[in-house]
């Protein structure tokens, strides 16, 4: 199976990944509202993997959550390395949302700080499975 596990529903992990997506991208903008900046910009950055990973999640439910973090990590690079071509600050001039998805400028820190997302996306998944399978034996 690879990156997936065996068995499980996926409604109740779809539902869960969901709120998770909402209270990443409300962290995202209280932080942004809050401080502005550097440090915004960097949360931002890290927030953006971790969205990405509950998409994953979204769209896989059973995916196991290293390949969750790994595809939100690859996901994310593949996008700032996108950068390094004029397309998507073409596409960030034309549109809001591309520019959200897409930014426009390459920026190697930002490399470490999707880096930095994946790892907390991966350890916010275990620690949900963890929790989630142990109800399963106990009840």
């Amino acid at each position: 199976m690879g990156g997936l596990r065996a068995g499980g529903g996926g409604r109740g992990v779809r539902a869960a990944a969901v709120g998770a997506a909402v209270l990443t991208v409300g962290a995202g903008l209280g932080v942004r509202a809050a401080t502005g900046g550097g440090f915004a910009k960097i949360t931002g950055d890290a927030l953006y993997t971790v969205l990405v990973g509950t998409l994953v999640v979204l769209v896989a439910p059973r995916v196991r959550p290293v390949v969750a973090a790994g595809t939100a990590l690859a996901i994310s690079w593949a996008v700032e390395f996108s950068q390094l071509s004029d397309v998507p600050a073409e596409l960030s001039r034309r549109s809001v949302a591309a520019r959200l998805v897409l930014g426009s400028t390459f920026d190697p820190p930002d490399l470490l700080w999707y880096a930095l997302g994946a790892a907390l996306c991966w350890a916010l998944h275990a620690t949900a499975e963890r929790l989630r399978y142990g109800r399963q034996r106990a009840g």
